[in-house]
This record gives C-alpha cells, sequence and structure tokens, in this order.
C-alpha cells in the first residue's frame, strides 16, 4: 500500500508541513495550480525578541494575476541576504544554530535561483534532511494532470499508485471524496492539534512559526516535539 499527499509548495514552512511528508511515501509539489499572494507560498514567520517577524521573498504579481506557481519569479536575490540576516540576528544564541549555519548560508547565499517553486523546493529538500525525513519529492508536473480539482488529485494518486491520500485539513471544504472512492483510494485528513510545546529562545511559545524555529532550539532533538516519527511505520527512515 502506498501513500501520498499533494500539496503546494511552502517557503520554510511549519512543522506540520513537515509531518505530512515523513507520513507518506511520496510528496508531490502540487505547484501547477494559480499563484495566491500574501500566501505561504512566498512567505513565513520566526521568533524574536520582539515577537513574531514575517519573512517574505519579494515576487513578481504586476499584471500576472493568473500566473502558476511554477511561474511566479523573485525580484531579485536582495531578500536572500535579508533573510538570513534576520535568522542569525534572531538565533545565532540558541542551543542548536551553530550545528545548521552553515547549511542555511549556503542556502541563501549559495544560489543565485529566482524560480520560487525552485527556491521552495531547495529549502524543503534540506530542512527534510536536517529533520532526518527521507520521502522522495517530486513536481505535479511529473503527472498528466485532470482540470477538475478533485479528479486531478485523484488522478496523481492512481497514477503513482497509491491507494492512501493523506490530506491536510482545509480540504474537507472542497473534496469530492467519490471521485477517491470510485478509484479505491482512501482519504485520510491531516489532525495538526496536539503538538507539544517545546522550549523556546522568545517566549511565548507558539506553535505556527517555520520549523527553523524547533531546529534550531532542539536540533536532533527536533523530532519528540513532531507526531510522525512517533506513529506506527510513519517514519520511512531508509526508504
Amino acid at each position: 500500500m502506498k501513500s501520498i499527499a499533494i500539496l503546494q509548495s511552502s517557503y520554510i514552512p511549519w512543522k506540520g508541513y513537515f509531518d505530512i511528508i515523513n507520513m507518506v511515501d511520496e510528496f508531490v509539489l502540487f505547484d501547477d495550480v494559480q499563484f495566491t499572494r500574501r500566501d505561504w507560498r512566498t512567505r513565513n514567520r520566526i521568533k524574536t525578541k520582539q515577537g513574531t517577524q514575517w519573512l517574505t521573498i519579494p515576487v513578481h504579481v504586476k499584471g500576472a494575476y493568473h500566473q502558476r506557481i511554477r511561474d511566479v519569479v523573485a525580484v531579485d536575490d536582495k531578500w536572500r541576504r535579508v533573510h538570513w540576516k534576520s535568522m542569525r540576528h534572531s538565533y545565532s544564541r540558541a542551543a542548536h544554530f551553530g550545528l545548521y549555519a552553515d547549511a542555511f548560508e549556503e542556502l541563501y547565499l549559495g544560489s543565485g535561483e529566482r524560480r520560487l517553486t525552485s527556491i521552495n523546493f531547495s529549502f524543503l529538500v534540506a530542512l527534510c534532511k536536517m529533520l532526518g525525513i527521507h520521502t522522495p519529492l517530486t513536481y505535479s508536473w511529473d503527472y498528466q494532470l485532470q482540470s477538475e480539482r478533485s479528479l486531478r488529485l485523484a488522478s496523481i494518486c492512481e497514477q503513482a499508485g497509491a491507494t492512501h491520500y493523506l490530506s491536510g485539513p482545509a480540504a474537507k471544504a472542497y473534496l469530492n471524496e467519490q471521485v477517491f472512492a470510485e478509484r479505491q483510494i482512501e482519504i485520510e485528513y491531516m489532525d495538526y492539534t496536539g503538538y507539544p510545546e517545546y522550549a523556546e529562545s522568545f517566549p511565548p511559545f507558539l506553535h505556527e512559526v517555520s520549523v527553523v524555529d524547533l531546529l534550531f532550539n532542539h536540533g536532533p532533538d527536533a523530532s519528540r516535539f513532531m507526531k510522525s516519527f512517533h506513529r506506527d511505520n510513519t517514519n520511512r527512515e531508509g526508504r
């Protein structure tokens, strides 16, 4: 039995996003859909002494209101140095910042990639490695796509040979479950409740921040504060 998840790429997302990746056999980046501004595709939050801070990748949107995520490009490379400087300023004294500092510096300053989907992909791959997640990441355009959304998702599952589809909880509002049932694909919705709190550099505690906050504060023990590593048969190390 093969499980799959299909989500739009996000920039340095929160721990729940990585739990979904770790709970499936294949994670598909659904970047053939329309780009939405002021969303997780281009931004996320970190913790600072003054509270949360948004880190946002500036992208070209003028006159391109219907562009797909895969077609979005960053305005320039200036954001890379700004974001890295913000991370260093906020987390340089965190217990495990030194363990990952070189890798993050290379991610930010060692690349000139402008395509948003490729930027997000590079960070997702690196963060999965830091977290000990081995699920392969693929793109939606690796598959033949249908027009209607539920049919499109079910078709990707079918082409990938998956019999289990793990979805984000928000999809309950629009997903046509009958389309999946007709293809004998079981749907499971991710439950984001019940995450344990962890010691942060800057309380009060907040779950909804980039996973970098967890990594810099707890390093190799980050998995203790995630769900997928404590669920039967979901840590797929060595896959």
